[in-house]
């Protein structure tokens, strides 16, 4: 291995020798020399991998212009489109996040595209920070560049609904001829928001579904590339989560191409104070990935390795990175001043020749072009610059969806709204859930030796079927078999989900006597049917989430489910949350499907295993707790108006119920569902066919239906519940013997709020207090949410009384007999019809 060691310090060597080429003192920008080999070895290189690149290095070496052929002209046309100057000069006071100091990133995003094209690449998505966005939409997407210029227009209307995002945090998706190649080329840059780096895992899970979609198992028609920030690249602890998916069965992409735009600098803070490690692209070692440190100043040299990095990844399918040592000539961005932080080196800077000029100097010494030709293609390209900003001007409208990253042809009306208003009933057939029942409970391969306690389970499966009743496990197996067979693909993904945190699902099941052979029976309901996924993720929430939403954005013919180990877990995902699922279609108007299941309830587990923090995602709710909204077809247009659905199931057939809702309706929406934990296997959580057969749908609410629904007039008390307190409700209400007294009403559909159904509930109970009763602390859970709207339908006329555990700084309490005092506390108090006398609410 002596030869490789040699290698990798003649390339960080070779590196170092790029960079002295300018006259400069580049030593202010590298702070302590950190990019001089130390003389080890970059651990990446192994067998033909290293011979590979070992060729292409000393191919340089000998004869750098014969190594690129064609490659001044190509230049010369693409570094004359100095579009990022014409930004400065008509808008300068506006930000812009241009690409001064590494313009060289434009013709290196050309060089990747172009080579793996011509190596059969057919589709690539893109994912990038903010700096140099623009251009790229520009000169890399081809965006029209009369749609960005009128993004500067103060006065610019929106047309779409929602709040819309600033111009250099939009994707887009384009299909157009590869020049070099002459080949179609589909390109998609993925929308944004300013958290870098969170795009990561959602670029990889959308270029993972289109591959899926296309068969492309190898990764020979679809790829992927991921612009960073150095400091981002080393600073934000998804970017070491996204790469640890690269190599994993159901998460790779088969390699993806990194681009770091190496500024030396992350917004005013130095190198020094914002890594630990030498290089800011040392992340990567942790897959052997090859990492190439290019001057940005030297573009021939960055076009050969951008080259050699689109050939590594189409040949070996593996993660590459190309480094672009460069600069930033202005601040963060245009309005910042980085002399108050950065004096000395922003002093150098200044005197830095920029490259294009530098360039076209020496092409012009060379004799590739003149002068002449030099300054026409600047005036050509300025020229078709302000022909757009002319027409720009005519631009008076903005149209959000003309940015769309993720299109789904066909499935909306031309306009992009949905073809109708209606969602059909999402029961099927009795003969249907006893077929995917059976399967359920069988071995659907041969000589396949199966744990004797899953044995166990399988049979209390199959006689389930044959009583005609579910659990949670059977009716999740029935939503999701069903689906298989209309030809929509199920993609389950999380920690543990093949077995169950609970081990209740085993989706896969494991020979006890061959190891690694497993048997995934979804997969043998029919002949022909769509595939089935389930896969356990790696220990990531906030990477493996957004890797899912990513999935979910290729196609809406798909249900993809990310499931949390406990639901307390996803706030290590909250960014993917906050910043795609509840905000994404009103910022880029794009819809997603995305089902997040969140095991929840107070069992007395402890504060980080019993609460999915149900509060936070009714905090963003859209819905407005003040305006009862009156519309036809109320339910569907209410889900159609909201930014996600919130629900807590009472029964299995709801559960059942609400997955096929969300593939049936004419649109999509993230669905939020709090799972239960014990209700998995109680005796009472249990649901009948005639719940799930043909005709039957998902319901909002489930009213009272004992005996206080007979004699509505002498209830007392009315109790509005979610989840699994409402067992604990029905158990108490029975040992006090208060079941005419007392009616208790589930509210399955949290947000956006059954309005109309609760309506009818409180006009039955005339006389009854209202009571909402919930096992959550005061300060989370539900009540703040339901409150308003309870009044809101009373008209204020009413008190909306709260029960359950006083409020709390944790979640839940560690202490068994804590949690049952609590538990007796608040069903005493649910049940004592005298509690709020006197009371002013």
């Amino acid at each position: 291995m002596s030869h490789l060691k040699l290698f990798a310090a003649a390339v960080k060597w070779h590196g170092i020798k790029l960079l002295r080429k300018q006259d400069i003192a580049r030593r202010v920008f590298l702070h302590d020399q950190r990019y001089v080999s130390s003389g080890t070895s970059e651990p990446f290189l192994s067998g033909s991998n290293s011979n590979y690149v070992e060729e292409m290095y000393y191919a340089w070496l000998e004869n750098p212009k014969s190594v690129h052929k064609g490659f001044m002209v190509y230049m010369n046309r693409i570094w004359t489109k100095s579009f990022s100057y014409f930004l400065a000069r008509k808008w300068s006071s506006e930000k812009r996040f241009g690409l001064e100091g590494c313009e060289v990133m434009i013709p290196a995003l050309k060089t990747i595209i172009d080579k793996s094209s011509e190596m059969g690449i057919e589709y690539v998505i893109m994912g990038m920070p903010h700096r140099g966005r623009l251009n790229v939409l520009a000169n890399v997407i081809r965006k029209e560049l009369e749609q960005i210029f009128c993004q500067f227009d103060p006065k610019l209307e929106a047309a779409d609904e929602g709040s819309g995002d600033v111009k250099y945090h939009l994707g887009m998706y384009h299909e157009r001829i590869n020049r070099a190649t002459n080949k179609k080329i589909t390109l998609s840059l993925m929308a944004n928001p300013s958290h870098l780096e969170a795009v990561d895992p959602v670029v990889q899970g959308k270029t993972k579904a289109e591959q899926f979609y296309r068969g492309d198992t190898a990764g020979k028609k679809v790829m992927s590339i991921l612009l960073h920030g150095d400091a981002a690249f080393a600073g934000q602890g998804v970017v070491y989560e996204t790469f640890h998916l690269s190599d994993l069965p159901s998460y790779t992409t088969n390699g993806t191409i990194h681009v770091v735009v190496n500024n030396q600098i992350g917004f005013t803070t130095d190198p020094r104070m914002a890594r630990s490690s030498p290089y800011p692209t040392d992340v990567a070692r942790v897959v052997n990935a090859p990492i190439f440190h290019v001057n940005a100043d030297d573009p021939e040299a960055v076009m050969y390795v951008c080259s050699v990095a689109a050939e590594w990844r189409n040949t070996f399918n593996k993660d590459v990175v190309v480094d672009l040592v460069c600069y930033r000539r202005r601040g963060h961005n245009e309005m910042d001043e980085p002399m108050f932080t950065q004096p000395l080196m922003y002093k150098q800077i200044h005197k830095q020749v920029p490259v294009l000029k530098k360039y076209a100097d020496k092409l012009i010494a060379d004799g590739t072009v003149t002068l002449q030709e030099f300054e026409e293609e600047i005036a050509k390209y300025d020229r078709i610059c302000e022909e757009a900003y002319t027409r720009s001007k005519d631009n008076k409208i903005l149209h959000i969806k003309h940015w769309l990253d993720s299109p789904w042809p066909g499935f909306f009306n031309v306009d992009g709204e949905p073809k109708s208003m209606s969602c059909p009933p999402t029961g099927i057939s009795e003969d249907l859930l006893t077929h995917i029942g059976n399967v359920a409970s069988s071995v659907p391969v041969k000589d396949f030796k199966i744990h004797s306690g899953l044995s166990r389970i399988l049979r209390a499966r199959l006689e389930m079927t044959k009583n005609r009743v579910v659990d949670w496990a059977l009716a999740e197996y029935m939503a999701f078999g069903s689906f298989l067979k209309e030809g929509i693909h199920v993609r389950l993904s999380g920690q543990d989900v093949e077995r169950g945190t609970f081990s209740h699902r085993h989706h896969v099941l494991h020979d006890q006597e061959v190891d690694k052979r497993t048997c995934v029976p979804m997969n043998h309901l029919w002949e022909q049917q769509a595939p089935y996924t389930v896969c356990n993720s790696s220990l990531s929430e906030y990477g493996v989430l957004g890797f899912e939403l990513g999935f979910a954005m290729a196609s809406p013919n798909a249900l993809v489910c990310w499931e949390a180990q406990f639901g307390d877990f996803h706030n290590t995902a909250q960014c993917i949350i906050d910043q795609f699922i509840s905000s994404g279609q009103a910022k880029w108007v794009r819809h997603n499907g995305i089902v997040l299941l969140l095991p929840h309830g107070m069992e007395g587990m402890g504060p980080e295993h019993s609460s999915a923090r149900p509060e936070r995602f009714l905090q963003m709710s859209n819905d407005d707790s003040d305006a009862y909204p009156f519309s036809e077809q109320f339910e569907v247009s209410q889900l159609y108006e909201c930014n996600w659905i919130v629900v807590n199931c009472s029964t299995p057939a709801n559960y059942f119920h609400v997955l096929r809702r969300q593939i049936l309706l004419p649109f999509r929406k993230p669905l939020i569902v709090l799972t239960p934990k014990s209700l998995l296997r109680h005796p009472e959580a249990k649901s009948s066919f005639d719940e799930m057969v043909s005709g039957t749908t998902f319901q909002r609410v489930i009213p009272e239906n004992g005996l206080a629904a007979q004699a509505p007039h002498e209830v007392k008390r009315v109790i509005f519940c979610t989840g699994k307190v409402y067992y604990d409700l029905v158990k108490e209400r029975k040992n006090q013997d208060l079941e005419k007294q007392v009616a208790i009403t589930r509210l399955e559909q949290i947000s956006p709020f059954p309005f109309d159904l609760l309506k009818e509930e409180l006009e039955k109970y005339p006389g009854a207090d209202l009571v909402w009763c919930q096992e959550e602390h005061k300060n989370s859970g539900y009540y703040d949410y339901v409150k308003p709207r309870f009044r809101t339908i009373v008209n204020h006329t009413r008190p909306i009384w709260y029960v359950g555990r006083e409020p709390a700084a944790a979640a839940a309490t560690g202490n068994k007999n804590t949690h049952l005092v609590s538990l007796r506390r608040f069903l005493d108090t649910a049940f004592n019809l005298e509690a709020f006398e006197g009371k002013t609410f």
